[in-house]
């Protein structure tokens, strides 16, 4: 690896209204490495990469950017991509009405006499492709394709714009294992290629896995850079919260009550396929004061299975629902909200929050109820709500009134959950709550759970994050295809039964 630096951010100082975002930060990153950036949310990893990237002109900020050993002044994107930065973000940009290749050469179509040279377009994108062993249609639309190729055909972008300095802004969130590994492997092959990579994630054990060296932010500054193979995980941790932490997962001991969801042969339709169930004949039940895990993996019918309970999928489920003994059927999200169920859904920003509106707008959407008098609106009882819970819950923000769209992504899942703990429900369902949170956050959220349960609300986790079932779980159901595949009480909890389970080398109620 060349000790030539590829990228060097000097005194970067950024303020927002005043306030410091960034200050005096230093970073540097060497040709041909694969460099993590790392912090809790809002520690400033974002700011700093958007100065890199040309989101924030360089009239806004204080320091000096440097890019192959050359100060640039970069005030858009564009810039940056005409030196070879380009930032890849966690939210995809790409058209689905438009193919493979069209999203790959969006704003940069080779034209002739003001025409598309089409074959040229896609000759060039099946070189791309091919550089990167992707075997994909150019000519396919991007609808057509799985989260993780549209996240290649992201990189794919990059490349083709001439990225040699690749920022990945939480690149695998949404991928599964095997898309995880096969991006891995395509980032090694572009660093032999001399590309260098920026790569910023909450998930621990992929900067070990795949990372050179690693640096660390934290309050809008840089703690620590170090290789990665000096540092052990403990230690990371520490300098990403500021404190040592003893136990990832809170030691808080609850009493399980009696039973109040149960969920018996339950199924529900496939979306795409007639005849086919994508849910298929599961009973589950569910006591208050404790938590249960549902595990398996993607595609399993996990989160349909909940949404579909509570009214909130396309397809209506068959089965029945005993909620503390009595059979309800729940048409929509709003009856499930009227008897008592809460849905923290894995899509904070698409379905669980309105962006453009205010933390205590979100906070008090589903109890408003709550906060009426005479069947008005009062808003001292709603400000008086949700004051509560942002000191509760440990909501970072200047006011309630601050939109939510200016909170980092753990403060934004913060505002979820007040949401539903507004609402005072008797089950909280969470599916990936703690997905693109950093680990401080985490431990929050943990202790959030765990007091619920202690409270006597009955806490369903969905996750793909099997130390995190393992270790925030009382019990748990594992479902492969469709089916429950088995239950695994505490003692029996590990990443191997549970796989075991998923994958369907074992399983009960019929199997996979």
């Amino acid at each position: 690896m060349s000790g030539e630096l590829a990228v060097e951010m000097r005194h970067i100082t950024k303020k927002f209204s005043g306030v410091k975002a960034l200050e005096d930060v230093s970073f540097s990153v060497r040709k041909g490495e694969i460099h993590a950036l790392i912090g809790e949310n809002g520690a400033g990893k974002s700011t700093l990469m958007n100065v890199l990237s040309g989101k924030f002109s360089y009239h806004s900020y204080e320091g000096q950017v440097f890019v192959e050993g050359q100060e640039v002044k970069l005030s858009t994107p564009k810039d940056a991509n005409q030196h070879g930065v380009v930032m890849v973000h966690q939210e995809l940009a790409l058209i689905p009405e438009l193919s493979v290749a069209e999203n790959m050469f969006l704003g940069n179509m080779p034209l002739k006499n003001g025409a598309v040279q089409w074959k040229a377009m896609y000759d060039k994108a099946g070189e791309i492709l091919k550089r990167l062993s992707l075997s994909m249609d150019v000519k396919m639309k991007v609808k057509y394709l799985s989260i993780g190729q549209q996240q290649l055909v992201e990189i794919s972008k990059a490349i083709m714009l001439g990225g040699k300095v690749m920022v990945l802004d939480e690149p695998t969130a949404p991928l599964t294992g095997r898309e995880i590994e096969f991006l891995f492997n395509i980032l090694r092959e572009l660093k032999q290629q001399g590309i260098t990579v920026i790569y910023i994630s909450h998930r621990l054990e992929e900067i070990f896995q795949l990372t050179d060296r690693v640096s660390v932010m934290r309050d809008g500054k840089m703690i620590v850079t170090r290789n990665t193979e000096d540092i052990k995980e403990d230690e990371l941790v520490s300098f990403m919260i500021g404190r040592k932490m003893k136990d990832f997962y809170p030691r808080v001991t609850t009493e399980t009550g009696k039973v109040v969801l149960d969920i018996k042969n339950y199924s529900v339709g496939h979306p795409q396929y007639p005849g086919k169930n994508i849910v298929d004949h599961v009973d589950m039940s569910f006591r208050s004061g404790e938590i249960v895990g549902i595990s398996g993996l993607l595609g399993a019918g996990r989160t349909e299975l909940m949404m579909a309970v509570t009214g909130g999928y396309k397809m209506k489920g068959k089965g029945t629902v005993l909620l503390n003994g009595k059979e309800i059927y729940m048409r929509s999200p709003r009856h499930a909200i009227k008897a008592g169920i809460g849905f923290v859904t894995e899509d904070r920003k698409g379905n669980g929050l309105v962006l453009g509106q205010t933390i205590c707008f979100n906070t008090s959407l589903a109890s408003l109820n709550h906060v009426m008098k005479n069947r008005i609106l009062s808003k001292k009882k709603e400000e008086s709500v949700v004051d509560d819970l942002i000191r509760r819950l440990k909501i970072k923000a200047g006011n309630m009134y601050y939109p939510v769209s200016s909170l980092s992504g753990g403060n934004q899942q913060k505002v979820v959950f007040a949401k539903w703990l507004a609402t005072s429900p008797k089950v909280l369902i969470l599916d990936e709550p703690t997905r693109g949170v950093d680990v401080g956050a985490k431990y929050e959220i943990y202790t959030i759970m765990k007091q619920l349960a202690k409270e006597g609300v009955a806490v369903v986790m969905i996750s793909s994050d099997l130390p995190e079932i393992i270790g925030m779980s009382d019990r748990v159901y594992v479902m492969c295809e469709g089916k429950l595949a088995g239950e695994l009480q505490k003692q029996e909890l590990s990443e191997d039964n549970i796989m075991k389970y998923a994958t369907g080398t074992v399983g009960r109620q019929g199997g996979c």
